[in-house]
């Protein structure tokens, strides 16, 4: 007898919307992607009626409720058993791999000053901080609520791993990780006060400077403020 080939299916929900069983893409509708998205947020299994009036809130309840099944339906047929269903709740099927849980995982461990975290200082743990969940979808206000929460999340954490890559001499990877979370949020003194200190880190004098003063000029064009003094206070230091 042969063993049987167990396929792992991941979900990627950062940079957008990818559904892999294996090695094949599995492409599936909008309003399917919608559902197994919301199953994947969530976490735990929820009551149909609450899918249904969350995916579909402007219709009535017994048109959200065939929508729900059309699109179950729909899942099943496209991908297999993805979503366990029973008559009151539904959830996705034990052991999918969702990218989100597992950036959530990182940038946890990286805030933790307890955790080494020498295992994921690297490119692929960069990579998934660096990207918003779902970063098209704009319609939903359950996605919206999602994508805000680890936003904030990534941006501390990249912000940690700019400081332990910095504090282990890795000053290159370090500048990367703060670039990261400055492109996330351009007007964030917390990511640019990091770049400074990498910088000066590796004795850079100029590049801390040059990257204060392009903060100080967008923060004034943008909102009229000044840094902090504690952000001055870095490079008065260092002089």
């Amino acid at each position: 007898m042969h063993a049987e080939v167990i396929s792992i299916v991941m979900l990627h929900l950062l940079h957008g919307f990818t559904l892999k069983v294996g090695w094949r893409h599995v492409p599936l509708m909008w309003s399917s992607q919608r559902l197994v998205a919301l199953l994947a947020l969530k976490e735990q299994p929820m009551s149909r009626a609450y899918v249904a009036g969350t995916l579909w809130p402007e219709t009535t309840d017994t048109r959200a409720n065939a929508n729900l099944r059309s699109t179950l339906w729909r899942v099943q047929r496209t991908c297999g058993k993805l979503v366990v269903c029973s008559s009151q709740r539904l959830c996705l099927v034990p052991g999918v791999v969702v990218d989100l849980q597992e950036a959530v995982m990182a940038a946890y461990r990286m805030l933790d000053s307890s955790d080494g975290c020498e295992d994921i200082l690297n490119p692929e743990t960069l990579s998934v901080l660096s990207a918003d969940l779902l970063p098209d979808w704009y319609a939903d206000h359950w996605v919206v609520g999602h994508r805000e929460r680890y936003h904030h999340l990534r941006l501390h954490a990249l912000e940690a791993m700019c400081e332990r890559l910095a504090a282990t001499r890795r000053y290159g990877e370090a500048v990367e990780a703060g670039l990261a979370a400055v492109r996330a949020e351009p007007l964030r003194e917390s990511a640019h006060q990091a770049l400074v200190k990498v910088h000066l880190a590796e004795g850079n004098r100029f590049e801390a400077t040059r990257q204060y003063q392009n903060y100080c000029q967008l923060l004034r064009s943008e909102l009229g403020l000044e840094p902090s003094p504690t952000l001055a206070a870095l490079l008065a230091k260092n002089k």
